[in-house]
């Protein structure tokens, strides 16, 4: 790879030379052996909550609770003790909690410079749990859409052959139980098919306001709960349309405000029931092992029991449900929508409170 031209350490020059690491989603900086920042990215700036401009020139070892340990380092990079050296370490920012990173240094080609990149550790473990989470999606998809062809072909004949069945036989006690059968296995056809939705709908781009998904899915919530149930508004207006399934998103929306309306039972009954569509923009923020400028926050929170331990961590997964008699199908296909649409959802739960956030990367 070749390296960025050197020739100047002004910051405004630096900042031409170094552009690509304002690419990345780690933290990097370019200091001196002296420890001088040259140097900062974005993701650095707004991990400190301090601004480039303040950051560069500054001493950057006084960013760390432990100074000393990136000073020794720096010394031994600029005698040539070592290439690259890691460490754990803890980062001052702006408000009072510093927080962990994994901190490589590392020698350049260029003399008298060396490149800090920061690894936020929380930050590490989220893109874990994100890859996880999108490879076991990939996974579900790829059982779903076998195991839903494997079931289609002998159920369409087990329906057939009870048909044929009742056709033959004259005692309505019997045909009780052919009717059973037929009935059996049009429920299950019906999960098949549900199954097979995404795999089959052509993926029908478009302009799409997400304050009007949400004013679609309010209308269709408040519409089954008349009663008890309170769906409040907290939209940041400036957000711009994108483009889009607007049908996929009212449906992965719906699926998610339907389980927590459902889950509302007891409070619809008490009268206190609340469910928030939130939305807002996220600024530099990091999912799906990439970095987006600008995304789509967009929260469906609500007041109730919140999920069940035994199932956190499985939510997402096929046929994993909540509730007695739930398909738990609902979320597995909001994420399927949501993933077709470069995005992803997350989950916070406790209880008296569920917030799930889809996020979605905006132009």
């Amino acid at each position: 790879m070749k390296k960025p031209d050197t020739t100047s350490h002004k910051p405004g020059s630096a900042a031409v030379r170094y552009h690509a690491f304002d690419l990345l989603a780690t933290l990097v900086a370019v200091v001196g052996n002296d420890g001088l920042v040259v140097f900062a990215n974005a993701a650095l700036e707004d991990a400190l909550g301090i601004s480039r401009r303040n950051i560069e020139g500054s001493q950057l070892p006084e960013c760390f609770t432990e100074p000393h340990i990136l000073r020794n380092a720096l010394e031994g990079a600029g005698s040539n003790e070592f290439a690259a050296l890691r460490y754990d370490a803890w980062l001052k920012r702006a408000n009072p909690e510093p927080f962990p990173v994994h901190v490589v240094v590392a020698q350049t080609d260029v003399p008298g410079e060396v490149i800090v990149e920061l690894l936020p550790l929380e930050q590490q473990a989220k893109q874990d749990r994100e890859e996880r989470l999108m490879d076991q999606a990939q996974a579900n998809k790829e059982l779903i859409r076998n195991l839903a062809h494997e079931i289609k072909n002998p159920l369409g004949g087990i329906r057939g052959a009870a048909q044929l069945l009742e056709m033959e036989i004259e005692s309505k006690g019997l045909t009780e139980y052919t009717q059973v059968i037929i009935h059996e296995a049009d429920r299950l056809q019906t999960l098949v098919d549900r199954l097979l939705a995404p795999h089959r709908r052509p993926h029908l781009v478009g302009d799409v306001n997400i304050h009007e998904v949400c004013e679609r899915v309010r209308s269709l919530i408040l519409a089954e709960f008349p009663k008890g149930l309170k769906v409040t508004r907290d939209y940041d207006i400036s957000i711009p349309d994108f483009r889009g399934d607007r049908e996929q998103l009212i449906q992965a929306v719906l699926n998610i405000a339907h389980n927590a309306s459902q889950a509302l039972a007891e409070r619809v009954a008490a009268g206190d029931a609340q469910i928030i569509f939130k939305t807002r923009i996220a600024r530099q923020v990091t999912f799906g092992k990439q970095r987006y400028r600008l995304a789509l926050e967009l929260h469906v929170i609500d007041n109730g029991p919140g999920v069940p331990d035994s199932i956190k961590d499985r939510i997402f997964y096929p046929l994993v449900s909540g509730r007695e008699g739930g398909s738990g199908l609902g979320l597995t296909l909001a994420q399927t929508f949501v993933q077709q649409h470069h995005g992803l959802i997350e989950c916070d739960s406790g209880p008296g409170r569920t917030d799930f956030k889809i996020l979605i990367p905006l132009p």
